[in-house]
């Protein structure tokens, strides 16, 4: 499985990037998709995840009303849509695979269960 992220960048608290994610590899229309993000010395954080059919979304608390997953089966592509962003948005984005939509997704999206990392895409929020 080959990921590749990108639409990172710097942009000022208020300001909006879209990732985006291609993937190879695998049969990209049968696997649910989802963002994390990671900061120095903290653990992988999932962010956005979207089922096959796009249906069913999930959003961490922290993101939900700003962030706006989504996905295009024929382009294999994923996106992110982050709009007014904060400095504590400033993270590693990474997207991935999972072969399954988790029905206890509300729990939390768990890394592990994920496949296909990328070398992730750079967000910097400035104050």
């Amino acid at each position: 499985v080959q990921v590749v992220e990108s639409g990172g960048g710097l942009v000022q608290a208020g300001g909006s990037l879209r990732l985006s994610c291609t993937v190879s590899g695998l049969t990209f229309q049968d696997y649910a998709l989802g963002w994390f993000r990671q900061t120095p010395g903290k653990e992988r954080e999932g962010v956005a995840a979207i089922s096959t059919t796009p249906d069913r979304t999930y959003y961490a608390d922290s993101v939900k009303g700003r962030f706006a997953i989504s996905r295009d089966n024929f382009k294999r592509t994923l996106y992110l849509q982050m709009n007014n962003l904060k400095p504590e948005d400033t993270a590693l984005y990474y997207c991935a695979a999972d072969s399954i939509w988790r029905r206890d997704v509300r729990r939390g999206m768990r890394a592990f269960e994920y496949r296909g990392w990328g070398q992730g895409t750079q967000v910097t929020v400035s104050a």
